[in-house]
């Protein structure tokens, strides 16, 4: 079984029509920095005047990116939807590494920056299927208690590692303690953790300053609509439909 999309065709009256009851489809939006995936799930829900919608992959709030949101029935459709791989472009900094892998943390380590060889061997050795330790300000939950709620409150937990997959790393530029890279990888890779291990495996230290996913299986940011779009005027949704696998 698999899923074919098609977009409902535009009428001469698109931009002030009336929305129907209950609106259904896909929607691709390209969230900024800044605000949390659930809220731009609030905005489609103020905008379409739907309650039922969600997201296929959350981003932290610094992050940018693709987030594919269903509405309506098609939220149903969710476990039929391929979104692997997926691919973010990111900003490495070494030498200082955060409690959040990321830039909206404290700083808790320093070190010197690794030289370009170091680098590119450690890369090497988080590409492929890797055992990974979420980072501590996560929404992993352990007993019913969120990781990141933990943290705030200075009890960080003990994270059991999880096996990943890193499909592979594209350096696209270096400076003297950043890398601008592109990963592609499985469902459920925290790029975070991957600066933080290259950091730490580098004998050096290291977080995430950016980070913005470009495309989840099929569907690229470059087809989604800003959230200031989205909350100037609906656009028409993407229709699902299931299509039986021959054979």
């Amino acid at each position: 079984m698999h899923l074919r999309r098609r977009r409902r065709a535009k009428s001469p009256t698109t931009e002030t029509a009336r929305l129907p009851e209950g609106a259904e489809g896909l929607l691709l939006v390209d969230k900024p920095a800044g605000i949390t995936s659930h809220d731009v799930v609030q905005v489609a829900r103020r905008v379409y005047g739907e309650r039922s919608i969600g997201h296929l992959g959350t981003l932290d709030p610094f992050a940018t990116g693709l987030l594919v949101l269903l509405l309506g029935r098609s939220t149903r459709l969710a476990t039929f939807i391929e979104t692997e791989p997926k691919v973010y472009e990111a900003t490495i900094r070494f030498g200082v590494e955060t409690d959040t892998d990321d830039c909206t943390g404290s700083l808790v380590r320093e070190a010197s920056v690794p030289n370009v060889d170091e680098i590119d061997v450690v890369i090497r050795s988080l590409t492929g299927k890797i055992s990974q330790v979420p980072p501590a300000f996560s929404a992993k939950s352990v007993d019913g208690v969120r990781a990141y709620d933990a943290a705030r409150r200075g009890e960080p937990m003990e994270l059991e590692p999880v096996e990943v997959v890193v499909h592979g790393w594209v350096i696209n530029a270096r400076r003297r303690a950043e890398i601008d890279v592109t990963i592609t990888c499985g469902t459920g890779t925290y790029i975070r953790a991957l600066a933080r291990d290259l950091g730490r495996k580098t004998s050096s230290a290291a977080h995430l300053t950016a980070l913005r996913r470009i495309r989840s299986g099929p569907f690229d940011v470059g087809d989604a609509i800003t959230v200031e779009k989205l909350q100037a005027a609906a656009p028409r949704l993407q229709t699902l439909t299931v299509v039986a696998s021959r054979g």
